[in-house]
């Protein structure tokens, strides 16, 4: 009786039981035990699915009943009679997911997708299959392709023969200036690559990629970020290695400081990557390509430490988890990035900019202090492009003085 793991009074077990769910409320609590769920996290979230239960109940509605629209309609019903907590909607729609495990209710119908929907659907899957871009990089583009489509298409399909240059060039002048020059080249990429899907799929014959601004910008204006190697003791001090969290983090933070790894490079990193007789990791980089670095004892031994007393159990075979149930691995890079500014905050680092990539920048630039050359840290960040590593010449101060020019009429 895995509900009993939550609860022992009988009376509270028997009234659990209530309703059309009650026979599958163990099944709900092995699922919850089986994520690792503590005590007070199982009990509320069983609570709110036996009260679910008793109010189907009192709708005289079964089993059958039971799908996306009757959990909304439940909700609704909890914000105005009772205390809704931020948990409520997860626990109610991992007792969907439970249910159609074993079959007890119906299989997830989706909804029709709007005219717009339909639209963004058949872009993606363009992206996907013809450009061979990831998912990650697809995502990215999504809200300036709805804003142009609410803008622009809002008839749908038969809004495309009415596209002109001129709407896509008011656009891109309406819209350049609302983020940051990269996010408005970003946008423009995403518009051409949106008017070149257009005539791919036959729907307009003009080709309006062309009609697509660039927006300028500059990529050696500025200086890159960095941290100092007391700064980056600090922050590694700022973890608490005697709790599981802690021993986590140290462990991203040095696969950051050391290594020089992306953000989505640790969260895809598996169990399967790390070779501890060879001491080299496997990483999956940008646009699918992996490489294999070495792994310093001090990042080995960080990652030996957290996978034998920190990482909790479950059946992911990711080598970094979520602390809170369910101990999955991270969904996307968001969760390291977190990580990183979260301990740079502890730390009191004051940066301009705080996330993964300071540590990358302050890896190249101990490299270039260090002797090493350009080339040489470009295969350490693994660029594919040498331009990508220039910007990192700015950082010799001493060896861009000797290419000063003396000023005329001596120094003042």
């Amino acid at each position: 009786m895995t509900t009993a793991a939550y609860f022992r009074c009988p009376k509270v077990l028997r009234r659990l039981r209530l309703g059309p769910l009650g026979a599958h409320i163990d099944l709900y609590a092995a699922r919850l035990l089986k994520e690792g769920h503590s005590y007070q996290s199982g009990a509320r979230c069983t609570r709110v699915v036996a009260d679910f239960s008793v109010w189907l109940e009192r709708k005289r509605l079964g089993l059958d009943d039971v799908d996306e629209r009757t959990v909304e309609q439940y909700q609704r019903f909890r914000a105005r009679h009772r205390c809704p907590f931020m948990t409520d909607r997860p626990a109610l729609y991992r007792l969907l997911a439970v249910l159609r495990e074993v079959e007890a209710i119906a299989p997830y119908v989706p909804p029709v997708p709007t005219m717009l929907e339909q639209i963004e659907r058949d872009f993606t899957r363009f992206l996907s299959k013809e450009r061979g871009l990831a998912r990650v990089t697809i995502i990215r583009h999504l809200p300036p392709l709805r804003r142009f489509l609410h803008e622009h298409c809002a008839g749908g399909r038969a809004s495309f023969q009415k596209l002109t240059r001129a709407d896509i060039t008011r656009f891109i002048e309406r819209h350049a200036h609302d983020q940051s020059p990269r996010s408005a080249r970003s946008m423009c990429w995403t518009i051409r690559a949106f008017a070149r899907y257009l005539v791919y799929a036959g729907h307009i014959t003009a080709d309006l990629a062309s009609s697509v601004q660039t927006v300028r910008s500059w990529r050696f204006t500025t200086l890159p970020g960095y941290l100092s190697a007391v700064q980056v003791r600090r922050v590694l001090d700022s973890c608490d290695r005697r709790s599981t969290v802690g021993k986590r983090d140290y462990a991203v933070l040095l696969l950051l400081a050391r290594l020089g790894l992306r953000a989505n490079e640790i969260a895809t990193i598996s169990l399967d990557d790390i070779n501890w007789q060879a001491s080299y990791l496997t990483v999956r980089g940008k646009g699918r390509r992996r490489a294999t670095l070495p792994l310093p004892a001090e990042v080995g031994n960080a990652l030996v430490d957290y996978l034998q007393h920190g990482r909790p159990r479950s059946e992911s075979r990711r080598v970094f988890l979520r602390h809170l149930p369910p101990h999955i691995g991270f969904l996307s890079s968001s969760g390291i990035s977190m990580i990183a500014v979260s301990a740079l905050t502890r730390a009191a680092v004051d940066v301009p900019r705080k996330g993964t990539h300071l540590f990358r920048h302050t890896l190249a630039t101990q490299l270039l202090r260090a002797g090493a050359s350009l080339t040489q840290i470009g295969q350490v960040l693994r660029h594919q492009d040498h331009d990508t590593t220039r910007i990192y010449a700015k950082v010799d101060i001493k060896a861009l003085r000797t290419l000063g020019l003396p000023w005329p009429g001596g120094v003042r």
